[in-house]
């Protein structure tokens, strides 16, 4: 059965019919925010304002993936909440070196500077402000303790401002490009953003159903459950809150198959669609800020960090298709439990005993041990990814549980 199980049976036409669906929701990624690496957007209050059961007419899973699919939402304005919890370990503050270290570029950081900024949505939770004018004009503020940090886009200028630190920074697009273009890999995903690759990813191992209705930030929507069908992924459901009227995607909520909180917890807590007033997107550099602008910090940066983002993209596919090509990387099964599997080259991670010392002592309590068919290895663990790296070096690694990535091991062996 096609992975639409909403009324009954699905013929054929009707599968491709939902397919298309799917692809066109894909498409319809509304515009809120503007700059970063890892988010979603959502509200102000500490529960996400999600209550009441509207009566709303009946609707089946095609016709809502659709709704979503004509959705043409172009201006908004509202309060959004974001609430990561990936379930990553406590590693004393050194992750937020190695976070700020793999997005800053070199000699002359800009606390301004977007991509790393943004990079803070990635876990805990954080309360934003946004606004949308069409593909064009948009504004995100994260509020922080007597701060905020704002980043606005306004035709082709992008600027990001950091109140506490009075710094700017400023890009702007090429002539001829389009400054959407240029920062598209950037724009942090609202609810919207997470449903389109939420709905790209599904195919005949995913289950998409219609449960119910709710209200979201004061707003009537259906409930679109999207889950795997099959057993093994650490995926227990993404649950997407759909604007009865204007099919918008108001929250989504990724929880994980063992229980708990949520992973991803993404929705507005207040919400309109009147245009914003055309002084939200203006932006002046305050007297005294540091301004910094893209094309000198790029140049200041050493010169493995001056390419951009396509340019390592670019790399990384080429590098990854050769790997694909010969005897790399291979991917194991489908769907939700597919897993990476790939020779790093060396011999392994070393055990705690091994590397002695602090390092010793965090990797011991970092990954569990684990044996099999396939030898001895360790499994490293999120709540969403796991990672098995075998003691000769070779590593599996998938949104499945550490018994799958065992099994995944034994077979290849």
């Amino acid at each position: 059965m096609a992975p639409y199980e909403s009324d009954g049976s699905t013929s054929t036409g009707e599968t491709e019919d939902l397919r298309a669906g799917r692809r066109r929701a894909a498409r319809y990624v509304v515009p809120v925010t503007v700059v970063g690496l890892a988010a979603a957007t959502i509200g102000l209050v500490p529960a996400l304002a999600d209550s009441g059961d509207p009566d709303l007419p009946k609707i089946s899973a095609q016709q809502l993936v659709e709704k979503i699919a004509a959705s043409d939402v172009q201006q908004l304005s509202g309060t959004v909440k974001i609430s990561t919890d990936l379930g990553l370990p406590d590693l004393g503050g050194l992750e937020s070196g190695l976070l700020s270290g793999a997005t800053q570029s070199g000699g002359d950081e800009s606390t301004a500077d977007p991509s790393a900024k943004l990079m803070e949505l990635a876990s805990g939770t954080h309360t934003l402000r946004v606004a949308a004018d069409g593909p064009d004009r948009q504004k995100l503020s994260l509020l922080e303790d007597a701060a905020e940090y704002s980043v606005i886009h306004n035709g082709k200028d992008v600027w990001g401002y950091d109140s506490k630190a009075n710094e700017v920074y400023h890009s702007t697009a090429a002539d001829g490009a389009d400054a959407r273009d240029e920062h598209e890999e950037d724009v942090p995903a609202t609810p919207k953003d997470l449903t389109a690759e939420a709905l790209k990813a599904a195919d005949d191992t995913t289950s998409i159903t219609v449960d119910g209705t709710a209200q979201v930030a004061g707003r009537d929507a259906y409930r679109l459950v999207i889950k795997p069908k099959d057993s093994g992924s650490t995926i227990g459901a993404i649950s997407v809150a759909v604007d009865a009227k204007t099919g918008m995607p108001l929250k989504f909520t990724l929880t994980p198959a063992s229980g708990g909180a949520a992973v991803i917890d993404a929705g507005f807590t207040q919400v309109g669609f009147a245009r914003p007033a055309a002084s939200t997107f203006d932006f002046t550099p305050p007297k005294g800020a540091k301004v910094t602008e893209e094309n000198d910090a790029a140049a200041k940066a050493p010169e493995d960090f001056r390419k951009s983002g396509d340019d390592l993209g670019k790399e990384f596919d080429q590098e990854l298709g050769k790997e694909l090509d010969g005897d790399g990387m291979k991917v194991i099964g489908e769907g939700w439990t597919a897993i990476a599997t790939y020779d790093s080259g060396g011999e392994g991670i070393p055990s705690g005993e091994e590397a002695g010392g602090d390092l010793g002592g965090f990797l011991g309590s970092f990954g569990d041990k684990v044996t099999g068919t396939f030898g001895k290895g360790t499994v490293f663990s999120t709540r969403l990814v796991n990672a098995l790296v075998t003691e000769d070096g070779t590593v599996y690694a998938g949104a499945v549980t550490k018994e799958a990535l065992v099994k995944a091991a034994d077979a290849a062996r």
